[in-house]
Formats: structure tokens, sequence, C-alpha cells
């Protein structure tokens, strides 16, 4: 088969460049079409990949600002044609999967999630600082670009979906079925510690849908210490939300966060996502997780064996968490184990097998069973 990956875009590492880092993996020969690519943005040993980014990388500022470019994405991915390639799998969360594949290409989304922009408008722009004008403007462009995006998403042949929730979103706005297959977490990465420090931990981009807000606000008001990992617009917000109880360190290299996952008491994850590659990375490392209720969270924290769930998105709910969680009542190698279900090699047996299969269907002879 003769395979080509679609991205996003390259200016930021997080689960959805280790899902593609996974794809890689498996078919390293493939070259990876995108919007654009940052290169110091992204991993040093990416540089000896074959990416190849779209005209739009040549527009200014765009590596550190994309978003006001939303709407030539569209036009940017329409004009990718790759019908000469068997096979397509498009790594998507937002307009990749408008490629052109033409008949004789098989294209296999892996949606991230329906673009959460577009299809969860209205809860996503609640917590962005959009300008007075521009909430004039964007509900029509919206809905110029939802039609766009239920028209490519008609034209890919099969969907698989990370989680259940996204599975769902699938059928609600594309009206197409799916199948799930969680992303992977390299689970061998990352080692148990003897014992934790005092500390609690967040893993994240620090974009305001991620609602790291809920943790500042609780850990603040707790006066306990938690660590913030991870960058982005929402930064300087959230610093100004800190007590002195909360520090932000910023992107780290790998190594440096598994080591403090492997120290800390608990990870925070209280927003509502998609999946969540980071609870799982924390369970890799044998640390229970406190999660909002909602999203992947149901699918990869097992309440009471790797992790607590609290209902409400609110500070109140957090905060009353927090104040009952004892990590004493966890086994991190019952946690471990559980992390184990999400394991990379799992995630490329199964994603392979699913491709295989289709392609056998999808390039079998007419007439022939």
């Amino acid at each position: 088969m003769k395979i080509a990956l679609v991205h996003d875009w390259l200016n930021q590492f997080g689960g959805a460049e280790q899902v593609l880092s996974a794809l890689h993996q498996m078919f390293p020969e493939a070259p990876i079409y995108t919007s654009i690519y940052w290169p110091q943005a992204m991993p040093s040993e990416w540089r000896t990949w074959d990416i190849r980014p779209t005209w739009l990388d040549r527009l200014p500022l765009i590596h550190r600002q994309h978003q006001p470019y939303l709407p030539l994405y569209p036009l940017a991915f329409g004009g990718v044609d790759l019908s000469d390639y068997d096979v397509v799998i498009s790594n998507k969360s937002a307009f990749c999967h408008g490629v052109r594949t033409g008949p004789r290409a098989l294209h296999i989304c892996y949606c991230l999630t329906p673009t959460r922009f577009l299809w969860q408008y209205e809860t996503y722009i609640q917590e962005e600082r959009v300008g007075p004008l521009a909430r004039v403007f964007l509900p029509a462009a919206i809905e110029l670009l939802k039609r766009w995006d239920y028209a490519a998403a008609q034209r890919v042949e099969h969907f698989v979906a990370i989680s259940e929730t996204v599975r769902q979103r699938i059928a609600k706005f594309y009206r197409r079925d799916s199948t799930v297959i969680h992303p992977p977490v390299e689970v061998e990465r990352f080692r148990l510690a003897a014992d934790p420090d005092d500390y609690f931990i967040v893993v994240s981009r620090l974009v305001p849908y991620k609602r790291i807000d809920l943790a500042v606000h609780a850990f603040s008001e707790l006066k306990l210490p938690l660590l913030v990992i991870g960058d982005g617009r929402d930064r300087p917000r959230l610093e100004s939300l800190a007590g002195p109880s909360v520090r932000f360190l910023g992107r780290l290299p790998n190594g440096q966060v598994a080591h403090y996952l492997s120290r800390a008491r608990a990870l925070v994850f209280p927003g509502e996502e998609d999946f969540g590659i980071a609870p799982l990375e924390a369970q890799a490392c044998g640390r229970p997780v406190i999660a909002y209720a909602g999203g992947g969270a149901l699918e990869t924290v097992q309440e009471g064996v790797s992790g607590v769930l609290f209902n409400e998105p609110s500070i109140e709910a957090l905060v009353a968490t927090i104040q009952s969680f004892d990590h004493r009542h966890f086994d991190p190698a019952a946690i471990r184990e559980h992390a184990r279900r999400f394991d990379v090699h799992t995630f490329q047996e199964k994603l392979r097998t699913f491709i295989e299969q289709h392609w056998a269907e999808f390039s079998a002879p007419v007439g022939v069973p």
C-alpha cells in the first residue's frame, strides 16, 4: 500500500501529535501533509521526516497565531490532491479530512473530534477571549464552515473515533458510523516511583477549554502545591489567577515530565476532553487521577482503582474532591496495569488490522467476495 498521512497543523505538541508520532512509527515512509509546520515547536527528530505543508505555511505570523486564518484552512486542504495514494489516513480535529483523494484511494479518518469550534461553538466561545465585533460576524462564518466540514466528512470512507464520546459526536454531527480505537500511550516510557512528593500536577496545553482555571483556583484556595506543566495562550490569564502555591513550569522535555508525574500525589484533569492522554501517562507512573466526570475520562479513569471523578465542572466540586482525596488508598501497580490497556502497541495493532481489513475490501475486484 502507498500511504499518506494528513494532520491539521504542526505548530504545537500535544495529544494529537503523539498520535501522529505513533502513526509515523507504523508507516515511516509515508509523507505527512499538513497546513503549517513550525520545526522549532516540534521534537527535533521530526526534522528528518517527510513533512509537506501547504501554502498557508508562508503567511505572516501563522506559526504563532494560526486561529485568525481558520477560514482559509478548507481552501488549503481542498487543494491537496492525494489521489495517487492507495490509503490516506487523516489525523483530524479540524479541517485536514478535506483533502482530495479520488475514487481509487481509501480515506480513513482517525477522528480526534468533529471540529470543536464549529459544532460546539457556543460552549467553545464562552471560554475564548473574542472581541465584540468578531462575535457579531463569527456565527455566519461558522455556519459556512460547518457546511464545508459536513460535506468533507461524507467523502471519508471510514471513521475511527478516539473514544465513545467522539463516536457519539461523529454520529450526531456527521451522520456517520465509526469504530472506537483509543489513542496510544507509551507505557514503557514511564516508571513507578517508591513514594510521591507532596505536590499535585497538571500537564496540558494552556488553552481556555481545558479548564485549567478550575485547578488554579482550587489549589490557590486550598493553599496546596500544584505544578502546571505546559504552555499556551491562556498562560498569562492563569498566572494572574494563581496564588503562591501554584507554580508554572512551562514546556519541559519528556524525561522531566515523566519524572514530575511519577512523584506527584495525583494528576488533576479538570476539563471535559475528547479522550486525554495525560491521565494515562500519570497512570503509567502508578499515580492516580482527579478528573472531571465527562468525556474521555469516563473511559480512562477507573473510579476507586486509578483515580476519582468529580461531577460538576466547578471550583467548589473540585475543592471538595481534593479535600477528601487520599493517594494512599490507591495501588500504584494496579494503576499501571490499568494503563497498559491503552499501550501504543495495542493501538498500532488494532489500527493496522482495521486498515488492512478495509483495504482488502476496498481493493478487491468487483464481484469478488
